[in-house]
């Protein structure tokens, strides 16, 4: 397997760390086991000019690397595959909600999660159903769609009333006078 196809998944698998500690310490090339040496040998030349934070990084995504499955890693290939034809534009549209989905407070990212893995633990049909749309909607579709999802999420929430994910505030109306019941004996 071409070494830098591993470099970039691995670089993928990390995903953005624009919030990186600054008091991280540099890792030298030698103080890297054998293994991290072989995954991240075509950095060798370059490693010491790296960012302390990066170095990390990257030590972190071969350990990864190492630790997956045969299956696990052609899953990661493959989605590197889609990664590598996407348009420049959709790699940056990506790139900016991902950042702003780091953004979020811990909270809300956790929500998110929860809402990926109840969708994955709904029965193949629904699943389907719901992949079937999203192919049929248009990139514009998809791209206002989720970050319509997003923005919800980024409201800062209302603490004068409780509201469960996903359920919409009841609207007030103050000009609303309470009807008697039309079925009552008056």
């Amino acid at each position: 397997m071409n070494s830098r196809i591993v470099i970039l998944l691995l670089t993928l698998l990390l995903g953005v760390s624009a919030y990186a500690d600054s008091d991280v310490a540099p890792i030298p090339w030698d103080a890297l086991s054998q293994d991290e040496r072989r995954v991240l040998k075509p950095f060798a030349g370059q490693w010491e000019a790296f960012t302390p934070q990066r170095q990390h990084r990257l030590q972190k995504g071969a350990k990864r690397w190492r630790e997956m499955d045969a299956g696990q890693r052609q899953r990661i290939r493959q989605r590197f595959k889609r990664w590598q034809e996407l348009s420049p534009e959709a790699r940056t549209h990506i790139r900016e909600r991902y950042l702003r989905f780091l953004s979020l407070p811990p909270e809300r990212r956790q929500h998110l999660r929860e809402r990926y893995r109840e969708f994955q633990q709904l029965p193949p049909e629904r699943r389907r159903e719901i992949r079937q749309r999203w192919e049929r909607m248009t990139p514009g579709e998809r791209r206002h769609m989720l970050d319509r999802q997003l923005q919800r999420h980024e409201k800062p929430p209302r603490h004068d009333m409780p509201v469960r994910p996903g359920m919409h505030p009841p609207q007030i109306r103050p000009h609303a006078v309470p009807h008697p019941r039309r079925d009552q004996a008056g």
